[in-house]
């Protein structure tokens, strides 16, 4: 949009420069956003857009360049400074405090508040803005008991909370349906209509069409372009992101599915501190050759029903079976020697282990195996071989294999759990919102990657929250609401309206 020559932008970023062991993760970068404007970050996953976020918000220190806020210079050193500069991020990784409450979480660090809190006022407020914004969510409920759609949920309200008028939105939308994405549209909107501003980072072009006023784009730590978003089309963004063109059909093999490999058989699991069950009466089978799409609101049951069929989760009513075997409340163990492999939802918690090396989290399923070990023993030069393979074939960004694999990007952590999942899969995949957080390139790659899954032969469970996914890989897609499934149908007999109904907790028939 035109602006004033008089405008004074409120953020200045100019020539951020930032060294990690390996990485130069931001070359000589500026950035300015204008009062009232949204500014799309756009590049490939280790491109340094949460980099240079970070060190707006203080989390790093730039190793030279100068930050200005509304005109003025200022020396940003931790996220407290950033906050009194009104400056408010929602990570991509979340920032929660597990066992502490929603409403201990929203307030905590503040410090304005009274020495004895007032916690119903408290609560009150944060009861108002849930429902103003379209954001339930229970205050008093438990964080590490919330699903991560519902914890994203946590994170853009503790914002609105504490009147962040600078908003840094890293990834916001990877965990929410295309409703709740509308709802965070209507936030952007209302806050840009009281003079706020926002950078919105995603790798979702439609997103960025839709949400943005401008564009910059980053390539291995430096800016490669800027535009006016209504200048350019998905697939010039795209172009721009990676370099090269990107599919958006993908081509597979004719659906033509064999006999049933996992099967769930009336699964019903209670929810101790709820009315309702996390699973309730859920029969579901995938077969040879197939993917079964999971659709539905972050909350209600996807994370259950994956926890069930890895042995996760005890089940007190009902069946899993794998190939035929009653494997159920089967150890983690048993479940990965069954043939199952498991993307989860939450990379950090469950998926890699943060201080072991990339080649370590490459390994964990291996090294019982001889093809890194020799009986008790872990050949590491077997294990070096083996994790290089990986490296190579996913295309993870690390400066090497030794490289803790907390200091990769959120995208390349992603691909290490893809590699060794995809990897070490024998016959059955369960893969929990597995683009989440990948560029353009990457998610293609991993669609491409769950299709030859179930081309050579293989079930996939593919659970996710965006439809345009589900509807482009899946064979089959099932709608969970509130623990129930709504309806199975057939990718090519059902449409968004249908499945977005079905989520709701209309229609549908299983």
């Amino acid at each position: 949009m035109e602006r004033e020559k008089t405008d004074v932008a409120v953020v200045n970023m100019q020539h951020i420069t930032k060294h990690f062991p390996g990485v130069l993760a931001s070359d000589d970068v500026s950035l300015e956003l204008y009062p009232g404007q949204v500014l799309a970050l756009l590049g490939e996953n280790g491109a340094g857009k949460s980099t240079l976020m970070n060190m707006l918000v203080g989390l790093y220190r730039p190793d030279s360049g100068s930050i200005y806020i509304r005109g003025e210079l200022q020396d940003i050193q931790s996220p407290q400074d950033s906050m009194a500069l009104g400056i408010g991020m929602v990570h991509q990784e979340f920032m929660l405090v597990g066992n502490m409450s929603v409403l201990e979480n929203i307030v905590l660090g503040l410090k304005d508040l009274p020495f004895v809190p007032k916690i119903d006022q408290i609560r009150k407020r944060i009861i108002e803005l849930s429902s103003q914004y379209g954001l339930k969510v229970d205050p008093d409920a438990i964080v590490h008991d919330l699903s991560v759609g519902e914890q994203q949920r946590v994170e853009i309200l503790k914002l609105v909370y504490r009147g962040a008028d600078i908003l840094i939105l890293d990834e916001p939308t990877a965990v929410l349906t295309p409703g709740e994405s509308r709802d965070l549209n209507k936030i952007i909107k209302k806050m840009l209509s009281e003079g706020k501003s926002a950078i919105f980072i995603t790798h979702k072009m439609d997103e960025v069409i839709a949400f943005s006023d401008k564009v910059q784009v980053l390539r291995r730590g430096k800016t490669v372009n800027i535009c006016d978003t209504a200048s350019v089309t998905p697939k010039d963004l795209a172009n721009m992101m990676v370099g090269r063109d990107v599919l958006f059909t993908l081509d597979r093999c004719a659906f033509n599915p064999g006999e049933p490999r996992l099967a769930l058989d009336h699964v019903t699991v209670d929810n101790p501190n709820g009315s309702r069950p996390f699973l309730d009466d859920v029969s579901l089978e995938i077969r040879r050759g197939e993917i079964l799409g999971v659709a539905g609101v972050a909350g209600n049951g996807q994370t259950q029903l994956t926890e069930v069929i890895t042995g996760l989760l005890k089940v007190p009513e009902g069946r899993v079976l794998i190939d035929g075997k009653d494997m159920t409340n089967a150890s983690p163990l048993s479940v990965i020697r069954a043939g199952v492999s498991h993307i989860p939802a939450d990379r950090g918690a469950m998926g890699v282990v943060g201080d072991m090396s990339v080649g370590d989290n490459l390994a964990m399923k291996k090294y019982r195996t001889q093809e890194i070990s020799h009986g008790p023993v872990v050949k590491r030069s077997l294990l070096r071989t083996f994790a290089d393979r990986l490296i190579n074939r996913f295309v993870i960004k690390t400066p090497n294999q030794d490289t803790s694999v907390k200091f990769l990007s959120g995208g390349n952590i992603q691909k290490t759990i893809l590699a060794r999942e995809i990897d070490s899969c024998g016959g059955i995949l369960i893969a929990v919102y597995p683009s989440r957080g990948l560029d353009v390139g990457a998610t293609e790659a991993v669609r491409q990657n769950l299709i030859a899954q179930r081309d050579s032969g293989n079930a996939v469970l593919l659970v996710s929250e965006e439809l345009e996914e589900l509807q482009m890989v899946a064979d089959r897609i099932a709608v969970m609401f509130e623990g129930k499934i709504m309806g199975i149908k057939d990718v090519k007999e059902t449409n968004t309206e249908e499945l977005g109904l079905m989520m709701a907790g209309f229609g549908g028939k299983a």
